[in-house]
């Protein structure tokens, strides 16, 4: 003779899984999927991560800035850069509390950082991309990058290109002219 709690785990067993179970499982799926992709950053070189990012599938980079990039992130990139982290969160609007903050809780960035900090990723990533053929392999795009950037430069009325990357609006612009430097359009 079976118990009503047995009768209940039987039923359980055979009926469909809760319509809440599904978007925690699919919540679940996509926080796994963007830490792999993180983690696959991560492994990579230096040099490589940024490229990576910014050969990344869009569809892929939305996800994981939507998803969040772990906080610690922003010194790591500072370092690469060869810059204090105090300027870098300078240039990219971040609270240097929260951010410090988020690291020493290891919590990752809101979306709107996210989008901040990997959008610098993207930068380095298209200069790496835009001058690999020109560099020998000693070329530190990072670092050539955070130079450029403090460059006052007459195409932008004396301001430097780093005065526009608080945005993803100025960042997109900031791209185009490193096009333009690299096709020669201007330099």
């Amino acid at each position: 003779m079976t118990t009503r709690r047995q009768s209940a785990k039987q039923a359980s067993k055979h009926s469909a899984p809760p319509a809440e179970a599904k978007p925690t499982t699919m919540l679940a799926a996509k926080k796994t999927a963007s830490k792999a992709i993180m983690l696959s950053l991560t492994r990579t070189s230096k040099s490589g991560q940024f490229l990576g990012w910014y050969r990344m599938d869009f569809a892929d980079r939305i996800h994981v800035i939507r998803s969040g990039v772990p906080a610690l992130r922003v010194g790591e990139l500072s370092c690469v850069m060869d810059m204090p982290k105090e300027a870098l969160m300078a240039w990219l609007g971040l609270s240097p509390a929260t951010i410090n903050r988020k690291v020493r809780r290891e919590q990752t960035l809101s979306p709107q950082e996210s989008e901040r900090v990997m959008g610098m990723h993207a930068l380095i990533g298209q200069v790496q991309a835009l001058f690999d053929t020109e560099r020998t392999a000693e070329f530190d795009a990072a670092r050539w990058l955070a130079t450029w950037l403090t460059a006052p430069l007459p195409a932008l009325g004396g301001a430097t290109p780093a005065s526009f990357i608080d945005t993803v609006g100025g960042q997109n612009y900031v791209s185009n002219l490193l096009e333009m430097v690299q096709s020669g359009t201007y330099t």
